[in-house]
C-alpha cells in the first residue's frame, strides 16, 4: 500500500471517532440548549394563551388583549429565530460529514485499486510451480528465506487490504446513515419553520383587528389613560412619603441608640441586620424571583408611546406584569412589611422593605400581609385584581431609598 493511502485511511479511521465525539459533546450541548429555550418559549406561548382567552371573555377589544396578542407575537419571533439557528446548526454537520464521507469514498477507491493491483501481481505466481521456481531460484540459504517471509507477508497484506476495506466500507456506511438521518432532520425544522411562520402571520393579522377595533374606542382610551397617569401620581406621592416617613424614622432610631445617622438625607439609616439584607437584596440583581409564579410584562419601565393613542405618551415607574385570573403576588426577596394601603385606580397596594430598597405590589383584589410582619422569598402577599375587561394585572415597582429603579434588570428574565 503506498505511504500516502496509508495515511489517508488512518487519519479517516483516527478522527471518525473524534467527529462523533466533538458532536456528541460539543454541538449537541448547544442544540439541547436551544431546544430547551424553544420549549421554554412555546410554554410562555401557552401562559400568552390562557391569559388571552380570558380576555377574550368579554367581546369588546381590550388593551390586555392587545397585550397578551403582542406577548405571543414576541415569543412566536424567538421560536422562529431558535428554529433557524437548529437549522445552520444541522447544515454544519451536515457539510462535515459530506467531507467525512467524501474522504472515505476517495480512500476506499484507492484501497481498491491497489488491493487490485495486489491480486494481479500474485496471479503471475498463483500456481505452485511459479512459487516455487521463485524459491529455488535463490542464490543461498538466506536468500531463500528471505524470499519465503516475502510471500508469507505478501500473503497477509491481502489479508489486511481486505480487512482495512471492509472497515472503511463499515464507517462510510455509518457515516452515510447520519448524513441521512441529518438531512430529515433539517427538513423537520423546516416544515416546524414554516407552521410557525404562518401562526405569527395569523397572530398579526389578530393584532390589527384588536387594534382596529379599539381605534374606534379613542375617547374612552384617553379617559383611561387619564385616570392612569392620576392613579400613578397618588401611588408615587403615598410611596415617596412612605420612604420619607422610613428615612426619618430610621434616623430617629439611630440617634436614640447612640449610633451615627446618615448624612445624606435621601439614605436611610441601616441597623446591620438591615445593611446585610440591603447587600444581600443588591447582590441577588438579575436572580430576585418574579411577583408573580407565571405572566409577562405587559408594559415596561419608563416613557412609551400608548400602544393605539397616537401621540399619547404614557409614564411606567414600575412593570406591569399580566398573569392569569385568581394569581397571587408573592415577595421577591426576604423583608418587612411598611405599607398596606389602597389607591384608587391602582387598588390595595403593600410596599416591603429590603434594607435600603423597597418593593411595591400595586393593583391587588386582596391583601394576606400587614404592616410590621416579616416576609420570606415568595412569601404570598395577596390576590391580583381582575378589571372589567378580564385583564389580570400586578403593577411592580423596585426602588432605592427615593430614586425608581427598572424591574426588569432585577428579576430573572425569562
Amino acid at each position: 500500500m503506498k505511504p500516502f493511502s496509508i495515511f489517508l485511511f488512518f487519519i479517516s479511521l483516527v478522527l471518525l471517532p473524534f467527529t462523533d465525539f466533538a458532536q456528541s459533546k460539543s454541538k449537541p450541548k448547544s442544540k439541547a440548549q436551544l431546544e430547551k429555550e424553544k420549549n421554554e418559549n412555546l410554554k410562555r406561548i401557552q401562559e400568552a394563551n390562557r391569559v388571552l382567552q380570558q380576555t377574550k371573555v368579554k367581546k369588546e377589544a381590550s388593551l390586555g388583549q392587545l397585550n397578551a396578542i403582542q406577548e405571543k407575537i414576541t415569543v412566536q419571533k424567538e421560536v422562529i429565530g431558535t428554529i433557524s439557528k437548529e437549522i445552520k446548526f444541522i447544515d454544519s454537520d451536515v457539510k462535515e460529514n459530506e467531507a467525512i464521507v467524501s474522504a472515505l469514498q476517495q480512500d476506499l477507491e484507492q484501497l481498491k485499486a491497489e488491493y487490485a493491483r495486489m491480486v494481479y501481481a500474485a496471479s503471475k505466481t498463483a500456481n505452485s510451480y511459479n512459487k516455487l521456481m521463485f524459491l529455488f531460484a535463490a542464490d543461498n540459504f538466506n536468500q531463500l528465506v528471505r524470499r519465503m517471509r516475502y510471500l508469507q507477508q505478501y500473503s497477509e497484506a491481502r489479508k489486511k487490504q481486505v480487512e482495512q476495506i471492509n472497515k472503511v466500507q463499515a464507517a462510510l456506511g455509518g457515516q452515510l446513515a447520519i448524513l441521512e438521518s441529518k438531512r430529515r432532520e433539517k427538513q423537520n425544522l423546516l416544515s416546524k419553520q414554516l407552521v410557525e411562520n404562518k401562526n405569527l402571520l395569523n397572530l398579526k393579522t389578530q393584532q390589527d383587528n384588536v387594534v382596529q377595533e379599539l381605534s374606534k374606542q379613542e375617547e374612552s382610551l384617553k379617559k383611561e389613560v387619564a385616570q392612569r397617569q392620576q392613579a400613578v401620581k397618588k401611588l408615587d406621592n403615598l410611596i415617596a412619603d412612605m420612604v420619607r416617613e422610613e428615612m426619618e424614622r430610621a434616623a430617629r432610631a439611630a440617634r436614640e441608640e447612640g449610633r451615627k445617622a446618615s448624612s445624606s438625607p435621601n439614605k436611610i439609616t441601616l441597623t446591620p441586620e438591615a445593611a446585610l439584607i440591603s447587600s444581600n437584596f443588591s447582590g441577588n440583581k438579575g436572580r430576585l424571583a418574579w411577583p408573580v409564579s407565571r405572566g409577562f410584562i405587559s408594559q415596561r419601565f419608563g416613557r412609551h408611546n400608548h400602544p393605539v393613542l397616537k401621540g399619547v405618551v404614557v409614564e411606567n415607574r414600575g412593570i406591569d406584569i399580566q398573569t392569569a385570573a385568581g394569581e397571587s403576588a408573592r415577595a421577591i426577596f426576604e423583608g418587612k412589611v411598611v405599607t398596606v394601603a389602597s389607591v384608587p385606580g391602582m387598588n390595595n397596594i403593600v410596599m416591603v422593605q429590603h434594607g435600603e430598597f423597597f418593593t411595591v405590589y400595586a393593583k391587588l383584589k386582596s391583601v394576606s400581609v400587614s404592616e410590621g410582619q416579616n416576609l420570606k422569598p415568595n412569601d404570598p402577599i395577596g390576590s391580583v385584581f381582575t378589571d372589567a375587561n378580564g385583564t389580570t394585572e400586578l403593577q411592580f415597582q423596585i426602588w432605592k431609598n427615593s430614586e425608581t429603579l427598572n424591574p426588569e434588570g432585577w428579576i430573572r428574565a425569562k
